[in-house]
């Protein structure tokens, strides 16, 4: 018997931003769905809009589960996640471990089909899954702002030069067609 989607429909238990007051909470099932959906668009703009090579398809998949290993470690705050290096590359070593725990939870035949997916080990995929996850969260802001939740102030700036300094014109052209949209009501979506 094997437990590996057992373990991934437990991601709906993980809450995400729990130092934040939140006016709608989210749970790290809903964030890597839309993350994978943010990945697919980078994807697709990298390889349709700016005619470089991207397989937006393999981009998704991997942003599903690009927070896998959270099942055993938690959704770590931010600010702690990346307090400085040291302790970044402990956290980077605890995924990993995680990871290899679900992978060891994958009859053999099936495992390197997720190895990469857990592991992330494309350099190209891993900047697409990072702006998409960073997005998300960007996201988050703009939608907790535009409900009149403050405490959302101070991410969403620090998250919007993140996204800059990732220097990403698929992020940039994402921000300025599709960007918008996300601080509107339903009835300005009209």
């Amino acid at each position: 018997m094997f437990h590996f989607f057992a373990y991934i429909s437990r991601l709906k238990y993980i809450s995400r931003w729990s130092l934040m007051r939140n006016s709608v909470t989210e749970n790290v099932q809903e964030h890597s769905h839309m993350a994978a959906v943010l990945a697919h668009a980078l994807g697709v703009i990298r390889r349709d809009v700016f005619g470089k090579p991207c397989d937006p398809n393999a981009c998704a998949a991997a942003a599903l589960f690009h927070d896998a290993s959270e099942i055993f470690t938690g959704d770590l705050p931010t600010p702690i996640k990346y307090f400085n290096a040291e302790l970044e590359d402990a956290y980077r070593h605890v995924e990993n471990a995680a990871s290899q725990k679900l992978l060891d939870m994958l009859p053999g035949s099936m495992r390197p089909a997720y190895e990469s997916l857990l592991l992330e080990d494309d350099p190209e995929i891993r900047k697409i899954v990072k702006a998409a996850d960073k997005l998300c969260a960007y996201i988050k802001c703009v939608e907790e702002l535009a409900v009149g939740n403050r405490e959302f102030s101070d991410a969403a700036r620090v998250t919007a030069k993140a996204l800059e300094q990732m220097q990403l014109e698929e992020v940039s052209w994402f921000l300025e067609h599709f960007g918008p949209s996300f601080g509107l009501t339903l009835d300005g979506l009209g």
